[in-house]
């Protein structure tokens, strides 16, 4: 699969870049899921899921609305998907709706949502 980044060139990544939600050098590699490929707690996230986030992206992360769609992570922001991910739960998107959940959720619900998501990601 090729990267969010390298499916663009020049000005386009640049801006493209700039609308994530990304702390100052917040990549992937710098998050650490400590629940990442551990099916054990997979329901659990899913049910985590549906308890704080299904009211707008959909229960088990089935919604219709593309931007909404959490089954889109890795679709939408490739080798940024984890960093995405987690700053916006952190921080919200307030003109969008998303609203802020840091300090609401501990890391180990966020992480375990995630961790669900990665089970349900579409290929297209």
């Amino acid at each position: 699969m090729k990267s969010f980044v390298g499916m663009f060139a020049g000005p386009v990544v640049a801006a493209a870049l700039a609308s994530l939600p990304l702390a100052a050098g917040a990549a992937d590699g710098d998050l650490v899921n400590p629940y990442a490929g551990r099916e054990d707690v997979v329901e659990e996230g899913g049910s985590l899921l549906n308890q704080y986030c299904s009211h707008c992206h959909g229960p088990w992360a089935v919604q219709g609305e593309r931007p909404r769609d959490l089954r889109r992570l890795n679709l939408r922001y490739g080798d940024y998907a984890m960093s995405t991910f987690y700053t916006t739960v952190q921080e919200g998107r307030p003109p969008k709706g998303m609203p802020p959940w840091k300090g609401i959720l501990d890391d180990e619900i966020v992480w375990k949502i995630y961790t669900f998501l990665q089970t349900v990601q579409v290929e297209d």
